[in-house]
């Protein structure tokens, strides 16, 4: 099979051209399928997709987080007046167990909502993205795991691993080509 834009040779089933992302006509033999063009989701639509998920995380968390705090008896202004280290070690101890808790509830939202039938979270949901594998189908909960965990990379390379998404051929983010995803934008 060839791509219709690049000309690139690629094997039948594919959904999208490996070189250049163009879908891949599929049907009887001998008529190729009207399909939409992809159009790939770049860095600032993801950023803005990010920013409302953050937003909508803390609506969630801000309550739990309060809840939990009084739960441990734990205040910034505790922490830092404390003298005693035992307390302080203790303190830190409640600040290991909510980070914790936030790290794991930063997966559930983000691995949960990026496997189910929406393909995004709400934040992408809202402006008309989704998180796709290659073949343009939807990713698996380990899949989506994958991706959360490589996004570590995308921290640990100062941000450039998200500045990539700007500029790459599918717009692929450093997590996004770790993990065998695309983030697509309905038009």
């Amino acid at each position: 099979m060839f791509c219709s834009k690049c000309g690139t040779s690629f094997p039948e089933g594919v959904a999208f051209c490996p070189a250049c992302g163009q879908p891949a006509g599929v049907g009887a033999p001998g008529i190729v399928a009207a399909q939409r063009p992809v159009h790939f989701a770049g860095f600032w639509l993801r950023f803005v997709a990010y920013v409302i998920d953050i937003v909508v995380i803390w609506i969630v968390a801000i309550p739990i987080y309060l809840i939990l705090g009084a739960a441990f008896g734990l205040s910034m202004s505790s922490i830092a007046r404390d003298p005693n280290g035992m307390l302080l070690g203790s303190s830190l101890g409640s600040v290991a167990l909510f980070e914790g808790c936030a790290i794991l509830g930063l997966w559930i939202y983000f691995a949960i909502m990026e496997s189910t039938a929406w393909q995004g979270t709400v934040g992408k949901k809202v402006l008309g993205l989704r998180v796709t594998d290659l073949n343009g189908g939807r990713i698996s909960f380990g899949r989506a795991t994958g991706r959360f965990f490589a996004k570590l990379l995308s921290n640990f390379t100062l941000g450039i691993g998200y500045i990539m998404a700007g500029f790459t051929a599918k717009k692929q983010a450093l997590h996004d080509m770790v993990a065998g995803c695309l983030v697509t934008k309905n038009v």
